[in-house]
């Protein structure tokens, strides 16, 4: 690989698509969004940035969000990474292949932390702020199977 993967991370848009995410997650090679949408607009935007793998979070209830996987495994660069909107509901024994990176959204709060070996990535919500939760998006840097989290604060 020439250069290292980068990996868009973004939950919880609600509808809102800010202008500073859009610009965060420019330059990404793969986006993934771990749900709560709001609208499809949302996804034919991020499209344009990169490919784009998505789950449906439990606001996506509305018929264009029907095809929409509740859970999605992937493998970018030689990784092996699972996405689910809600962390509690995770079942890594049941996912059918080695996962190495989870990633969820639905708390609004960011999260990066490894446990048994397994790094846990919640890019916080990049939608309407709620409470006094920081409005974030996350990126994955993959290189020679090295992986490398971090959350990116929005200013608004």
């Amino acid at each position: 690989m020439a250069h290292p993967y980068r990996v868009g991370l973004i939950a919880d848009t609600h509808g809102l698509l800010r202008p500073e995410a859009v610009a965060a997650l420019a330059g990404s090679d793969f986006i993934l969004h771990a749900g709560d949408i709001g609208k499809p607009e949302i996804l034919a935007a991020l499209r344009e940035l990169a490919p784009l793998a998505v789950v449906r979070g439990n606001n996506d209830d509305l018929p264009w969000a029907d095809d929409i996987p509740e859970r999605v495994t992937l493998t970018l660069a030689e990784v092996g990474i699972h996405m689910l909107h809600i962390l509690p509901e995770l079942d890594l024994a049941a996912v059918d292949a080695p996962v190495r990176v989870v990633i969820s959204g639905h708390s609004h709060k960011p999260l990066i932390e490894e446990r048994d070996g397994v790094l846990f990535v919640n890019p916080g919500s990049a939608g309407p702020r709620r409470f006094r939760l920081p409005i974030s998006v996350g990126r994955l840097t993959l290189d020679a199977g090295q992986v490398q989290a971090e959350i990116l604060e929005l200013t608004s």
